[in-house]
């Protein structure tokens, strides 16, 4: 489970596009924090950006399979996700993540949320960025 923030808060979390189909599709540490998040534990957060990447991913054919033995659509699933994150206007960021551009959108939703934690291989490699730890 995630470690929580100083000071009794809870965590703020944006994820990566990539952890949130991980655990709405599978168990295991992904699976953890979206449970954490329904029961109140962590805060998700969310641009209409990365809602609609979500929704591009969720469609590609390489998950059909297993969308069909969970028997749930990926419009459904990310309905699902946007009523459990809190919506925010992304930050206005110059280009950082070099590796993967699509992870700047995530770096952006951060810093508009004040995360305090995240979940992308690229993103941890920074350390930290404007203040966030990663």
């Amino acid at each position: 489970m995630l470690p929580g923030p100083k000071g009794g808060q809870l965590m703020r979390v944006a994820p990566d596009t990539n952890v949130v189909v991980s655990g709405v599709l599978w168990q295991g540490s992904p699976r953890q924090v979206l449970d954490a998040a329904r029961a109140g534990k962590i805060t998700l957060f969310t641009t209409r950006f990365l809602l609609a990447e979500l929704q591009d991913v969720l469609t590609r054919p390489k998950f059909a399979r297993r969308l069909a033995q969970a028997g749930i659509g990926a419009a459904t699933l990310v309905v699902d996700f946007a009523a459990l994150a809190v919506l925010v206007q992304p930050a206005n960021i110059s280009p950082v993540v070099l590796a993967d551009p699509d992870d700047d959108a995530v770096l952006a939703c951060a810093l508009a949320a004040q995360a305090n934690a995240m979940g992308d291989a690229h993103l941890l490699q920074l350390g930290h960025y404007q203040g966030i730890r990663f």
